[in-house]
C-alpha cells in the first residue's frame, strides 16, 4: 500500500461563504430526537444503539442520493453509532508515461482536493439529509488506486477501566515509541485486532442484526 494510503486530515477549516454560512463540512446542526416518520428512536439493550434511528439503509440510501458522476463506482459506505464514512474512487488524472510514483501520487492527490473543494456544498446539503434522516454525522473520503484521503471525521472518547496487567501492555508500547500515550496505544490495540479479527467481528455483527430483526417482530408489550 501507498504511504498516503487512507490518511485522515485531522480537524478542518470553517469555509465562510456568507454571515450565516458557518458550516463544517459533513457535520450539521443536530434536527431533534425524531428520525423518519418522527417516531422515536429509543431501543432497548445494552449493546444495541439506544436512542438512534435504525440505519440499516443508509448505505442504499446515500447511493441512491449522491450525484451519478461523482465517483467511478459504488463508494464505500461504513455505519456506526456515532457517524456514517462514505468514500469513493475517483477518475485517475491522466499523466505521462514514465512518471515516477511519488509524482503520480501528488497528482492522485491534487485531484482528491480538487474534488473536495469542487462537491464541498452538495455533500454539506446531502451530509444535513442523512443526519435528520439516521442521527449521525456524516463523513467524506475520496480514493484514486491506493492514494486516499479521509476528510474531516469524528474521534470519539471511550473510557474504560484497566487493571495493572492492562496498563502495563499500554505502557510498553508506549516506552517503545509505538504511541505516544496510552490513549493512542489503546487505539492502536483496537486496530490491531479489527485487522486480525475481521471475519468474526463480521460475523458478530451479523448476529447482532438478526436479533434486532426478531424482536421487531415481536409482540409489543404495553403498560396496563
Amino acid at each position: 500500500m501507498h504511504t498516503h494510503d487512507m490518511h485522515s486530515e485531522g480537524h478542518e477549516r470553517r469555509h465562510r461563504r456568507g454571515p450565516d454560512a458557518q458550516q463544517h463540512e459533513g457535520h450539521g446542526r443536530r434536527h431533534g430526537g425524531h428520525g423518519r416518520g418522527g417516531r422515536g428512536f429509543g431501543r432497548p439493550g445494552g449493546w444495541q444503539q439506544a436512542d438512534l434511528p435504525p440505519a440499516d439503509d443508509a448505505a442504499a440510501w446515500l447511493t441512491g442520493r449522491l450525484p451519478a458522476d461523482w465517483f467511478t463506482a459504488a463508494p464505500t459506505i461504513t455505519v456506526d453509532r456515532e457517524e456514517i464514512i462514505v468514500v469513493g474512487e475517483l477518475a485517475a488524472p491522466e499523466i505521462p508515461e514514465g512518471t515516477s510514483s511519488e509524482a503520480a501520487a501528488a497528482a492522485a492527490q491534487g485531484r482528491i482536493s480538487r474534488f473536495r473543494e469542487d462537491t464541498r456544498d452538495a455533500r454539506v446539503a446531502i451530509a444535513l439529509e442523512a443526519e435528520a434522516r439516521y442521527g449521525r454525522k456524516v463523513a467524506w473520503g475520496a480514493s484514486i488506486g491506493e492514494t486516499a484521503v479521509l476528510f474531516t471525521h469524528l474521534a470519539v472518547p471511550a473510557m474504560t477501566r484497566l487493571r495493572q496487567d492492562e496498563r502495563r501492555v499500554l505502557d510498553t508500547l508506549v516506552d517503545s515509541g509505538v504511541a505516544r500515550s496510552r490513549s493512542e496505544a489503546l487505539a492502536w490495540c483496537v486496530r490491531l485486532v479489527g485487522e486480525h479479527t475481521d471475519e468474526w467481528l463480521s460475523g458478530l455483527r451479523n448476529a447482532m442484526s438478526e436479533v434486532d430483526k426478531l424482536r421487531a417482530e415481536g409482540p409489543t408489550l404495553t403498560k396496563d
